[in-house]
């Protein structure tokens, strides 16, 4: 898990090489003139799928749903997806009901795409165009490198279905703020999570995707019940499940999001919360300062993912082999 956090600002470097496939894509979704999306992933896809959703409603104004493989799979009732554009995201694409879904949606009229990594699993074959990752091997159980190179993959083809110069030149940024990322030391945080009996990951926009995954990699890696929720979200319910014992982690990008943020890390600091916040003025940890906001949310999964191998190996736990746990998933 170490070397592969490690070796993302490099794969991201290749990947964003990849011009001529994303045009082609990008071309065909043109071409197709669908204006609704449908995202297929779990897990730490899944995860992907929330950043890729922000990124299509606030950036093309499509309207975007996720994906229940489980109406297909289980109650076998496909649906009408003549006007759809549907995404499926997966490191191995071998899952069977990421597979059945994707052949379903294509036989019923969906134009298919397949995020992935391995371009010769299942699920590429099924879906009519891939947009690899490019991350190389993963060998540890729980994903990094594919998991941001996938979001990499995803803002990439977001610049270039809408020419966003800015976007595009923020990405050519990327492999340096990622490997400057690196070396933003989120210990304090990570230190705190030893004896906590539960943790928060909060975001918003396009940093509630990142959030979540963050999460996840607590529980999957520190067997530590961890919930990731935007700023907005928190405040409808779980924050009345937020003690100091359960350390909050903050993630901030410089955007229309961010005064909801800073309100919200301000509250429960007031409150004698145990809050590490990352970005903006009120942020707490190590941080390489703003950039673009759909890029930044990306960039800090990588001092995360380090606090939390680390974290996990004082723990006297294997990161890289959770229990219970494989690489790839066989639901149906």
């Amino acid at each position: 898990m170490a070397r592969e956090i490690a070796e993302i600002p490099a794969a991201t470097k290749s990947l964003l090489a990849q011009f001529g496939e994303i045009a082609a894509i990008a071309e065909s979704i043109r071409k197709s003139k669908r204006h609704f999306i449908v995202i297929c992933g779990r897990g730490s896809s899944g995860h992907v799928g929330v950043y890729l959703r922000y990124l299509f409603e606030t950036r093309l104004g499509l309207l975007v749903s996720a994906a229940a493989p489980s109406v297909v799979t289980a109650y076998r009732r496909p649906s009408d997806m003549r006007h759809v554009i549907f995404i499926v995201i997966s490191q191995s694409g071998r899952s069977p009901d990421l597979v059945t879904a994707t052949r379903l949606a294509r036989e019923y009229g969906a134009l298919t795409i397949a995020l992935v990594n391995e371009v010769d699993s299942p699920v590429a074959a099924e879906a009519e165009l891939v947009l690899p990752v490019r991350a190389g091997r993963e060998h540890a159980v729980a994903a990094t490198k594919t998991v941001a190179l996938s979001m990499v993959a995803g803002a990439q083809l977001i610049a270039a279905l809408t020419d966003d110069q800015d976007l595009t030149q923020a990405l050519d940024r990327l492999p340096q703020r990622l490997t400057a990322a690196l070396a933003c030391d989120w210990s304090a945080w990570g230190k705190r999570l030893h004896t906590a009996p539960a943790a928060f990951v909060i975001g918003r926009g396009y940093g509630f995707g990142p959030a979540r995954e963050i999460a996840l990699k607590l529980t999957e890696t520190m067997q530590i019940p961890a919930l990731g929720y935007s700023a907005a979200e928190l405040r409808h319910g779980p924050r009345a499940a937020v003690t100091p014992a359960t350390p909050v982690l903050v993630l901030r990008q410089n955007d229309e999001a961010a005064a909801t943020v800073d309100d919200l890390v301000y509250d429960l600091v007031e409150q004698n919360e145990t809050v590490f916040a990352a970005g903006g003025p009120a942020g707490t940890l190590p941080w390489i300062g703003d950039d673009h906001p759909i890029c930044d949310p990306i960039a800090m999964l990588l001092p995360a993912y380090i606090a939390i191998e680390r974290a996990t190996r004082q723990r006297g736990l294997d990161p890289d082999k959770p229990r219970h746990l494989s690489k790839v998933t066989h639901t149906l």
